[in-house]
């Protein structure tokens, strides 16, 4: 009998107490709900990068400039944004892929459309002579293709803006750029910060 008591005195005075219950009943609820935001957290910025992937591979392609051939409106080093589809204007900024690559030129001509360059690099579309206020200089550059020449369906004369040094539509290793290689318009420049904001 006194044994029976004795075991019954230990294990009495080893029970938690109300509060000790209590106090890890709040531990547990408060490291479930921690888990709990920690997990919706994790999947709410795990979906919002897939997102973002999505959204920049296939909308708003963000492009790395290599090389001089857009000097001195783009410069190498510096990271681009821009949209794709769309019609392509005289003067817009577009990617497209050659060789494996993407080069970054800017368009002059359209289909149908006649283009010329004199021997002082001055580039006529259809008789009328362009106003070029992004170039610092002008010249022929590495052209073997015969001028005037037509801009064929379906395609694009292009030019880098460092025209003396730029490899694009004057030479036929390019040619003119068809549609289908136009991997998107730069519309934004995103780095350096010194030069952060639309393109021209």
């Amino acid at each position: 009998m006194r044994k029976n008591q004795r075991s019954e005195r230990i294990t009495a005075s080893e029970a938690p107490t109300l509060a000790q219950l209590e106090a890890e009943l709040r531990r547990e609820t408060y490291w479930k709900r921690h888990n709990r935001i920690l997990r919706s957290t994790v999947y709410a910025l795990i979906t919002a990068a897939a997102a973002a992937v999505l959204v920049a591979t296939l909308f708003l392609p963000v492009l790395r400039i290599y090389g001089s051939s857009m000097t001195p409106t783009l410069a190498d080093g510096d990271i681009v944004v821009s949209v794709k589809g769309g019609n392509f204007e005289q003067g817009d900024l577009i990617a497209f892929w050659f060789n494996n690559k993407i080069l970054v030129k800017r368009v002059i001509a359209g289909a149908g459309e006649w283009v010329d360059i004199d021997e002082k690099g001055n580039v006529s579309v259809d008789g009328r002579q362009l106003e070029e206020p992004y170039l610092t200089e002008k010249a022929l550059g590495d052209c073997d293709i015969d001028l005037p020449c037509q801009v064929p369906e379906g395609r694009i004369f292009v030019l880098g803006d460092h025209r003396s040094t730029s490899t694009d539509s004057r030479s036929s290793t390019v040619g003119f750029v068809s549609e289908e290689q136009i991997a998107g318009r730069l519309v934004f420049r995103i780095w350096p910060l010194s030069g952060f904001g639309p393109l021209q």
